[in-house]
């Protein structure tokens, strides 16, 4: 059965508590129409519920919320089950449904906000054809050791290798950049014992809901984040505007690089640079 998300626009005043409500309704009315609704995240800061359902059509899930509580959603969208485990995981939820923030505290809700992350390695395709197979491939190694690395140690999940970079999605916004300036930290030191090979790589990463402009998860944040580690000088972290706001007062320093005109974008994108020398 398809697996469809909605997402709600919640009015001012609407709690939590009034959401868990709405979602213990939707469990009483489902089977009726042969929906079933899994979990939800809520982001009290955007003000905005994001629902998980297998139903046989949007317009099922759709008519559940109308009979239980008549909260309709602003829009439905189909999503793939690899695709919404993958970029929001989260398996661990309240007695009402809502999904719980990993490592946070007891009974902290998970906003459903993610941090996208790419790298890619400075002219990655002249490698092999300067170095050879056997040394490019060991360059190309030691990028991927030390990308892990910082996956494991800061809460990454892996998303996927994409030939010459790491693809990543974090709920904690402070540990993608933390990751970031890691990886940055290890691949300086990298260079420093390998003068005659140094590895170099651009990071770019961006923070947004799980459906913004488009119908697809967080189809303009990955967009974002590799239109900005693109756009990254070598040995560079670029990351989105609302990146640097969500880690304000966590001990993370930026500096504003301004407007940039970034592919696929119709109009300027605003973009720090975050700080990772000693």
């Amino acid at each position: 059965m398809p697996l469809y998300m909605d997402i709600h626009n919640l009015p001012e005043g609407t709690t939590p508590e009034d959401v868990a409500k709405a979602h213990a309704k939707d469990m009483e009315t489902q089977r009726k129409y042969g929906v079933e609704y899994t979990k939800y995240w809520v982001n009290d800061t955007g003000r905005k519920v994001f629902c998980l359902a297998h139903a046989p059509s949007a317009e099922a899930a759709e008519q559940v919320h109308r009979e239980a509580h008549g909260m309709m959603p602003e829009k439905i969208i189909e999503v793939e089950p690899d695709v919404a485990e993958v970029f929001l995981g989260g398996t661990e939820t309240s007695p009402a449904g809502a999904v719980l923030l990993p490592g946070g505290a007891p009974n902290e809700r998970d906003p459903g906000i993610r941090t996208i992350l790419f790298t890619d390695v400075v002219n990655s395709t002249t490698l092999t054809q300067s170095l050879g197979d056997e040394a490019a491939l060991a360059i190309l190694g030691a990028h991927d050791a030390i990308v892990r690395d910082a996956l494991s140690a800061l809460g990454g999940r892996e998303i996927k290798h994409t030939g010459d970079g790491i693809m990543a999605s974090f709920v904690s916004t402070t540990g993608a950049v933390r990751c970031a300036i890691q990886i940055q930290r290890e691949l300086d030191k990298h260079a420093q014992a390998n003068p005659e090979h140094p590895l170099k790589v651009r990071v770019g990463a961006a923070a947004g809901e799980p459906v913004e402009q488009h119908n697809d998860l967080f189809g303009c944040t990955v967009q974002l984040a590799a239109r900005l580690c693109s756009h990254a000088q070598p040995e560079q972290i670029l990351v989105s505007n609302a990146i640097a706001e969500l880690c304000i007062g966590k001990g993370l320093s930026f500096e504003d690089v301004g407007e940039l005109t970034l592919k696929g974008f119709g109009s300027p994108v605003r973009a720090h640079a975050a700080a990772w020398r000693q």
